[in-house]
C-alpha cells in the first residue's frame, strides 16, 4: 500500500515512521525545507522524501495521504488531490489504527489546551500509570505510537487535526472552550471551527466519556442542536452540578463515579480562573480513569506549568518577569491580564491574524500600565489600543522590548510577555521568542 505524508514537521515524520514500521511503501513530500534532523531520520530509516516541490504523479498516485495539519484545504495540492478522491487521513487517525486497543484521552479547546494536556499527563504518572504525553505539545502521537508504545495516551489535538480523522475515537474527550481563532481555514464562519471542535466526539459511543465546559456559550449551544452518544461530564466555576466539576465555598469538588475529590483552590499549583477550568478538566479525566482521590489530590497541588505558558522567569528588582509567549491569540492573552493582580507592562506583537483586540480593551485599561510593540509592522495594536492607553512603546527586536519594559516598570510590578500573535516576523516560533524573552532578562 502507497502512502504519500505531505509536509515533514514532527507529525508529519512520526507518521512516516509508523507506516514504514506497518509496512506501508511511504513517501514524504515538503513544499518547503525539510529541517535537518528530520531528513537524517527519513535517511536512517530509508523512506525516501522530497523538499521544495511536490510531484503530484506520486502524490496522486497514492493510496492514502496523511496530511499534515499545518496545509489549508485551498492550495492546489489538496484541490487536486480531493478531485482525485485519494482519501486523506490525518497523522493523529493512522496513529489511533495501531494504538485504538489502548485508552485515548483527547483535549481539544482554544485556550487551555497544553496547559491541560500536561496536567493531565502529570496526573497519570503520579498515579504510576504508563502513560505517554503527545500531540501539539512535543513528540507526535505517531512516532510515540512507532517508537515507544503507552497504556494511556494524552494527546493534545487541535482543530486541524480534527479535520481529517475518519474513525479516530477517544474515550476521554475534553472540550474546554471555544472562541474564535483560525478563522481564515474555516471561511470566516465560527460556526464551521465550532463544528471542528466538536469531532472530537463525534465518533464516541456510550462506553465514552465526554468533558466539556458547561460555562461556554458556544459549547452550550453546539450541545442543544446535536447528539452524542459517549457520557457527557460538565464542570463550571458558575454553578454546582450533580456530576461533574465545580467550585464551591472555595473549593473545587469532581463528583465522578462514586468516590468525590474535594480541594480548597487556594491548594491548586495553577493561580487564575482559566486554570480552575484546566484543573477541573484534568481531574475529572483522572477519575474517569479510577486513578484515586489522593494521587488527584497530590497532583493538582504539585503540578509545575509549562515553559512560554504563563512561565515565571526571574524577578529583577521587585519586577517579576513572566513569559507566556505560547499566548498566540487574543483570548489567551486575556486570560494573562485576567490572572493578574499587579499592575502589568505588556509585551506583545508579531503577526497578526487578523485580531480583534476589542476582547482585552476593558483589561488593559484596568491592569495594563505601558504596552511594547515588537513586531515588524505595529500598527494593528496601535489602532486597537492607543485610546486605552497612555504609554505604547515600538521595538523590533526582543533585547529592546525586554530593556523598555524594564525601563517602564516599577517594584511590584510585572513585565508579561504574552503577544497575542504568531511568532514568525522575529522567529522561527513561539518557543525561540519565548526563550530569547528569557535570555534579555538573565542579561538585565
Amino acid at each position: 500500500m502507497k502512502l504519500v505524508v505531505l509536509g515533514a514537521g514532527e507529525s508529519g515524520i512520526g507518521a512516516a515512521l509508523l507506516g514504514k514500521q506497518k509496512g506501508f511503501e511511504v513517501f514524504v513530500s515538503d513544499g518547503g525545507q525539510i529541517r535537518d534532523i528530520y531528513k537524517q531520520e527519513l535517511a536512517v530509516h530509508n523512506i525516501p522524501f522530497e523538499e521544495g516541490h511536490h510531484s503530484w504523479d506520486i502524490i496522486l498516485g497514492a493510496d492514502e495521504i496523511v496530511k499534515s495539519p499545518g496545509i489549508p484545504e485551498k492550495t492546489a495540492l489538496m484541490k487536486k488531490v480531493r478531485e482525485r478522491g485519494v482519501r486523506v487521513i490525518s497523522e493523529i487517525e493512522l496513529a489511533w489504527r495501531y494504538s485504538k486497543d489502548k485508552k485515548i484521552i483527547g483535549i481539544t479547546g482554544s485556550n487551555g489546551k497544553s496547559t491541560t494536556t500536561a496536567l493531565t499527563y502529570h496526573i497519570f504518572k503520579t498515579a504510576g500509570l504508563n502513560a505517554a504525553m503527545v500531540g501539539n505539545i512535543g513528540v507526535s502521537y505517531a512516532r510515540q505510537v512507532a517508537t515507544a508504545p503507552a497504556d494511556y495516551y494524552i494527546i493534545e489535538i487541535s482543530s486541524f487535526q480534527l479535520d481529517d480523522i475518519h474513525d479516530f475515537k477517544p474515550d476521554v474527550a475534553i472540550l474546554l472552550n471555544i472562541t474564535p481563532d483560525h478563522l481564515d481555514r474555516y471561511d470566516y464562519k465560527m460556526e464551521n471551527y465550532v463544528a471542528s471542535k466538536f469531532r472530537i466526539a463525534m465518533n464516541q459511543t456510550k462506553e465514552d466519556y465526554f468533558i466539556y465546559c458547561l460555562d461556554d456559550p458556544e459549547i452550550r449551544h453546539y450541545l442543544e442542536t446535536k447528539q452524542f452518544y459517549s457520557e457527557p461530564i460538565p464542570f463550571s466555576i458558575m454553578e454546582p452540578l450533580k456530576e461533574g466539576g465545580f467550585i464551591a465555598n472555595d473549593q473545587l469538588n469532581i463528583h465522578v463515579k462514586d468516590e468525590p475529590v474535594i480541594m480548597s483552590m487556594y491548594d491548586l499549583a495553577l493561580k487564575g480562573k482559566h486554570n480552575l477550568y484546566n484543573s477541573m478538566a484534568a481531574g475529572i479525566a483522572g477519575r474517569t480513569m479510577d486513578i484515586r482521590k489522593e494521587k488527584i489530590r497530590e497532583s493538582l497541588s504539585t503540578f509545575k506549568s509549562l515553559e512560554h505558558r504563563m512561565e515565571y522567569v526571574a524577578t529583577v528588582r521587585g519586577v517579576d518577569f513572566i513569559n507566556d509567549s505560547k499566548a498566540t491569540n487574543v483570548n489567551s492573552v486575556w486570560f494573562a491580564l485576567e490572572s493578574m493582580e499587579r499592575p502589568v507592562v505588556l509585551i506583545m506583537g508579531g503577526v497578526d491574524k487578523g485580531n480583534d483586540y476589542s476582547a482585552i480593551r476593558e483589561l488593559v485599561r484596568e491592569k495594563v500600565k505601558a504596552i511594547i510593540c515588537l513586531g515588524v509592522d505595529n500598527r494593528p495594536i496601535h489602532e486597537a489600543l492607543s485610546k486605552d492607553i497612555e504609554v505604547m512603546v515600538n521595538t523590533d527586536n526582543m533585547k529592546d522590548a525586554v530593556a523598555a519594559a524594564f525601563r517602564l516598570a516599577e517594584k511590584g510590578d510585572v513585565v508579561l510577555l504574552s503577544p497575542a500573535c504568531a511568532s514568525f516576523d522575529l522567529f522561527k516560533n513561539y518557543e525561540e521568542r519565548g526563550r530569547k524573552f528569557k535570555e534579555e532578562v538573565k542579561q538585565l
